[in-house]
């Protein structure tokens, strides 16, 4: 009998208003090339950070942002799929259909309490509410600093439900010699969490190649 092949991990990326955004598209570009499937939502301050920090013009309209990233990364066709904000109807808004992880990357702060609280009031924060009531992986990366008390407590309140706070802390015992190294090492821990294979950079106790 010939083994059944496994479906493609599906992984929910959420671009959100804080600074990090080469750290999410990284993600993103990662993700497709290890042949997950990407579903893509991006808040509308995501889009004046995107602009801000790598002069890159996400437009408003999902269908565009699906063309342009899915060219700029060489997606297979259907891929990479892109979801506004108000999509209620697309499926990671239900518990039904859920991918089998979500990341937030990179995390506001707005973000990560709306979370926490369980507003669900936009498609990002309901995707990450359905992710933790179905048991599945949700990572947040926020980068910010310093944290102030509520930012702590909210971060534990979800740690305690089981949510991975992996905040945007590159390390330099690889001595990175780019942004693009430093950048790598954060989007590695992250596809480490996921349990999907990388080859960003070398692991502890491992030469490089």
């Amino acid at each position: 009998m010939t083994p059944v092949s496994p479906s493609p991990k599906t992984v929910a990326v959420a671009l959100t208003g804080a600074s990090g955004m080469p750290y999410g598209l990284r993600l993103v570009e990662c993700l497709l090339a290890a042949g997950c499937r990407v579903w893509l939502l991006y808040s509308q301050v995501a889009q004046i950070v995107a602009r801000q920090e790598m002069d890159l013009g996400l437009p408003a309209r999902p269908a565009e942002v699906e063309a342009l990233l899915g060219e700029r990364f060489g997606a297979a066709a259907g891929q990479l799929r892109v979801f506004g904000r108000e999509e209620w109807f697309a499926p990671p808004a239900s518990g039904s259909n859920p991918p089998d992880a979500m990341v937030v990357c990179p995390c506001s702060m707005g973000s990560l309490a709306s979370i926490a609280a369980g507003l669900a009031s936009n498609l990002i924060e309901r995707a990450a509410d359905v992710a933790i009531k179905e048991g599945r992986k949700l990572i947040l990366v926020p980068r910010e600093t310093p944290f102030s008390q509520l930012h702590l407590e909210n971060m534990l309140r979800l740690a305690r439900m089981g949510v991975v706070i992996l905040p945007a802390n590159p390390g330099f015992y690889h001595r990175p010699q780019t942004v693009g190294e430093l950048v790598d090492f954060v989007v590695a821990r992250i596809l480490d969490q996921l349990a999907v294979p990388h080859e960003l950079m070398p692991r502890w106790g491992e030469s490089e190649a």
